[in-house]
């Protein structure tokens, strides 16, 4: 899936001539944590948040520094956080270092995104003009799609059997000591003994995303320190 598949085509937008009191509004009225700001030939030019508005002269929530802070701290660093908490213009409190994507973005790409950046949503541009918006909730929105149906196929034991072997195998899921897998009426059962905990979990989620399986009996067990010892 792409960017395209999920995104959200409504977007609230900002002007750039728009002020910090516009921004907190359409933020609280439309129920949305950020919005895109804009140029007026429709390009995205920043993003305002409501972390960006949090830190303001009006409500005494400038952040203050110990007299240590400010022998150490550069003048422009100083102008800036000034100029971020008094000004009442959005272009200059947005963050302009926007993280972005395009349409066809894949979805795992847009996931990787939010992750490393700390973010909570990716604007989508066509052109450098925004078309739509990705959210975290969108991505959960996607996962809810590939929720499995009720209905699963039906295969024999055995093909269930070589199914779940594979899916190991593909998974690069293996132990050091002998294990098994066995089905009886899409019942898997895994045997065996397993490095630790967390290779037993990965294997019995292993099994049960194996379609035609209908549940999954976890005997594998961390293997003890005679097995360990070749004992």
């Amino acid at each position: 899936m792409r960017a395209k598949h999920v995104m959200s085509e409504f977007v609230y937008a900002l002007a750039a001539d728009a002020s910090i009191f516009d921004a907190a509004e359409l933020l609280v009225t439309a129920g949305v944590s950020a919005a895109p700001v804009v140029d007026g030939s429709g390009k995205m030019v920043g993003i305002v948040s409501e972390a960006d508005l949090m830190c303001r002269a009006e409500i005494g929530t400038s952040p203050d520094k110990s007299w240590l802070q400010r022998l150490f701290t550069d003048d422009a660093v100083t102008a800036g956080n000034y100029v971020r908490s008094h000004s009442h213009r959005v272009t200059d409190v947005m963050t302009k270092n926007v993280v972005t994507a395009t349409e066809d973005t894949k979805i795992g790409e847009l996931a990787k995104l939010m992750h490393k950046h700390s973010i909570k949503r990716v604007p989508i541009l066509r052109d450098g003009r925004i078309v739509g918006i990705v959210s975290r909730a969108n991505l959960l929105q996607a996962l809810l799609s590939r929720e499995p149906a009720g209905d699963a196929p039906q295969h024999s034991d055995e093909e269930t059997r070589r199914a779940v072997v594979a899916e190991l195998a593909k998974d690069g899921l293996s132990s050091a000591w002998p294990t098994n897998v066995v089905v009886n009426a899409g019942v898997v059962h895994l045997w065996g003994f397993v490095a630790s905990d967390i290779v037993s979990k990965a294997f019995r989620v292993a099994a049960e995303n194996v379609p035609g399986v209908k549940a999954v009996k976890n005997h594998l067990r961390p293997a003890p320190p005679s097995v360990n010892m070749g004992v």
